[in-house]
């Protein structure tokens, strides 16, 4: 499994947002610091707002600031919120995808890493990795 550019992005726009939970803070600013293009910033970041990361303001002084604590968002959440549930096969996400999962005796190790992988996930929270 390898996440997507936009993932990295996203968990770097996060990231860097954690860092200052309190402020409204600039895309100019984020995309220059973590080095994320302005523009595929500007996309990401409605995908943040739609998944309730993020909160966006207008306006002379807008910019973006986490929507929660950083306590209370997951790696998983940005990851989530960019490219939908972790799998390392679709038939762990839902089993009618594919035909074979009732009698496949792989589909159960899909599942496990599967579950076993979001745990992990869910529980990185922001606040773990700001000083």
């Amino acid at each position: 499994m390898q996440i997507t550019r936009e993932t990295d992005y996203a968990i770097r726009c996060v990231y860097y947002l954690a860092g200052k939970p309190d402020e409204v803070t600039m895309v100019d600013e984020i995309s220059k610091e973590m080095c994320i293009p302005k523009s595929f910033l500007a996309k990401i970041l409605q995908k943040l707002s739609r998944a309730k990361i993020v909160r966006s303001y207008r306006g002379v002084k807008g910019g973006f600031r986490l929507a929660k604590r950083p306590e209370n968002i997951s790696i998983d959440d940005v990851i989530k919120a960019t490219e939908g549930p972790v799998a390392m096969n679709i038939c762990a996400i839902d089993k009618k995808q594919c035909g074979f999962s009732d009698r496949c005796k792989i589909h159960p190790v899909w599942v496990s890493l599967r579950k076993d992988v979001e745990g992990i996930l869910k529980n990185k929270k922001f606040s773990q990795f700001i000083a």
